[in-house]
């Protein structure tokens, strides 16, 4: 297991690369291209540029999130293949620069969603919540322009107001593409660029739908362990891979992500996990808490010992941690909370190793 943090560079984030270095067990830093417009190829100069900022510091990156995936892919236009082949200039320039995971998601507009971006809980600390009653009822872009509003200045991941820009065109683009045409347009996608990354030694792994269910009547497909399987048959290729997201994955209380641990890390599908907890009010109502097991509904020491179990020895990241000590960041990407939970995912690992060499283990 490699110890990573999410970090969005010098000029948009509030944290620096000095701090995360001194994360005990931090390896590296997941960084991207945010400046880069969805579907505009990633030149070398630019990847080598953070990625020597990021080594300056000592850390590595090893991986990218998100190079995101256009529009046009997912709808499965005709202007796709321009789009497609962008997306493997990237890549390829991303393997001369020596990465070697890219997150990615599928999901159609919208990427991660929170109907709250600061809800306070009982000690202060102010956290991502999800209110399944509240979305539907709001309009989704009155819902763009709340989110907007509440990122303290900073941009979201996955919310680009340029990208939103001509939303209700593209909402009406998707009234005709069910679950099974975006099933056949991941496919096209894949299809395409996974011959690629084998050549060039670049792993994909593709991001759950958070939440994974759909919602104002878009598809979402990266839900559960039966369409998880049925992506990475799409292409039967170990760079045909996921990123185990607990907290997107685990927000629908039908799926067992110990188990889905277990079942795709012994395929050997899981390329990168990120880590987080959260507490349910309701079936579809949350908040995010803590990594630590009571503070959330998680059992976060099964957790991290399905990994360990399967010999997980890819990349890992303490995901959305709350804002804590007056800290003023980007919702859900702080410091203090994040390092915590690195912290506690490190001492998990820790103990389960040292309990399994002296036979101790169960």
């Amino acid at each position: 297991m490699k110890m990573t943090f999410r970090w969005f560079g010098e000029k948009d984030d509030s944290v620096k690369l000095w701090q995360i270095k001194q994360i005990p067990g931090m390896t590296g830093v997941v960084g991207a291209l945010f400046d880069i417009p969805v579907g505009e190829v990633w030149s070398l100069e630019k990847i080598n540029q953070l990625k020597t900022t990021v080594n300056n510091a000592g850390l590595e990156l090893e991986v990218i999130e998100s190079v995101n995936v256009h529009e046009d892919i997912k709808l499965g236009l005709p202007t796709r293949d321009m789009y497609i082949e962008n997306y493997i200039k990237t890549i390829k320039n991303l393997s001369k620069a020596g990465i070697k995971v890219i997150c990615y998601n599928f999901m159609p507009v919208f990427d991660w969603l929170r109907t709250d971006l600061a809800k306070k809980l009982e000690d202060g600390s102010e956290v991502l919540s999800y209110d399944d009653s509240t979305i539907s009822k709001v309009d989704p872009i009155k819902l763009v322009e709340d989110m907007e509003e509440n990122s303290h200045g900073f941009s979201l991941p996955g919310w680009e107001s340029y990208r939103l820009k001509e939303l209700k065109d593209t909402l009406e683009k998707y009234k005709s593409v069910d679950e099974e045409k975006l099933f056949d347009n991941l496919k096209y996608f894949l299809e395409s660029i996974i011959p690629v990354c084998e050549e060039v030694d670049v792993k994909m792994a593709i991001h759950p739908d958070d939440p994974p269910w759909n919602l104002f009547g878009l598809p979402r497909i990266v839900t559960s362990k039966s369409n998880l399987e049925r992506l990475v048959s799409l292409v039967d290729s170990p760079y045909n891979g996921l990123t185990l997201c607990t907290g997107s994955l685990g927000s629908n209380q039908k799926n067992n992500i110990p188990d889905m641990i277990r079942y795709f890390g012994k395929m050997g599908r899981i390329h990168f996990a990120h880590i987080r907890n959260i507490k349910f009010v309701s079936q579809r109502t949350f908040h995010e808490t803590s990594h630590l097991s009571s503070d959330g509904s998680f059992d976060m020491y099964e957790i991290i010992k399905a990994f360990y179990d399967v010999g997980f020895k890819g990349y890992v990241r303490p995901d959305h941690g709350r804002m804590i000590w007056g800290e003023k960041a980007r919702p859900g990407y702080g410091l203090y909370d994040r390092a915590l939970g690195a912290a506690y995912i490190n001492g998990l690992w820790e103990a389960i190793d040292k309990c399994k060499r002296s036979g101790k283990y169960e």
